[in-house]
């Protein structure tokens, strides 16, 4: 059996992070990001669902999630996945639209899946040199004729990428995002909604794609993620962000981002680049 190799890196001149997986048979259960993930495959065939369209992904296909999009994905050939990946916040997002068009603003995407050479070209050479540690500005090139393709063929106001939610669902989230620290039943998310537990959790879902709780999951994990690259200990992140335990937050992390905290810890720790 082919042997998992998970390696990630984080590039301090463009601000962004770049995973390789390798071998890897680990579904991923629905959840988003509050960032952008741009990936290809390179190996394996995979069920993913996205924002409720169901695709069959293979060699050579381009993933590209918006922030917040929710997604899943499976293996379903019998075989490994091996996956490249872009992490882009959208700060660097904003700055990168900003360089292009002199306008400072979010990249919405208009497709979750497409296959084009071109782009394809870009995105490995970007790729390969941020994991080879290259300093020459060959990579700072690469990503720009990138973005500035994904603009052109593929671009449209963010705004657009985010569907209408009713103010109920909309108080949810906030509560959510303000008190994601904090132990929250589902009595008090009713409670600030004004719906009850069915309705709540019908709508909720319809609207964003995930049950109410594994939104406030991916906020957790998406918070702890900024602690551990501020040094913080697995545990104390575990904390900090509202987690029961260790072992529990440790289990969702690998759920949602594919590595062990310690090891997303390491990548800001030990000079950019950590292997699990």
């Amino acid at each position: 059996m082919q042997k998992e190799v998970r390696t990630v890196c984080y590039d301090e001149d463009l601000h962004l992070e770049a995973y390789r997986f390798e071998g890897i048979v680990q579904p991923f259960p629905n959840h988003f990001h509050d960032y952008y993930v741009i990936g290809f495959i390179e190996a394996g065939t995979r069920s993913l669902s996205c924002k409720n369209k169901e695709y069959t992904i293979g060699q050579g296909n381009i993933l590209l999630f918006n922030p917040n999009d929710n997604h899943s994905c499976v293996q379903c050939d019998g075989g490994t996945l091996d996956y490249r990946g872009l992490n882009i916040s959208k700060e660097t997002m904003s700055s990168l639209v900003e360089e292009i068009t002199g306008k400072r603003a979010l990249l919405g995407f208009s497709e979750n899946v497409i296959k084009d050479d071109e782009l394809n070209r870009y995105l490995h050479s970007l790729h390969q040199a941020i994991m080879d540690g290259s300093k020459e500005f060959e990579k700072e090139e690469a990503l720009l004729l990138l973005i500035s393709l994904l603009i052109e063929q593929y671009g449209q106001p963010f705004e657009n990428c985010i569907p209408e939610c009713s103010e109920e669902i909309e108080n949810t989230c906030l509560f959510m995002s303000e008190h994601f620290s904090e132990h929250i039943t589902l009595d008090e998310l009713c409670k600030c909604s004004g719906l009850s537990k069915s309705t709540l959790l019908r709508a909720f879902t319809k609207s964003k794609g995930v049950t109410p709780y594994r939104y406030l999951q991916a906020i957790r994990i998406d918070k702890a993620k900024a602690l551990l690259e501020q040094g913080v200990s697995p545990i104390d992140a575990a904390i900090q962000t509202g987690f029961s335990d260790q072992s529990h937050f440790s289990n969702f992390f690998n759920m949602f981002i594919g590595l062990s905290p310690t090891a997303y810890r390491r990548i800001f720790k030990e000079g950019g680049k950590s292997n699990e």
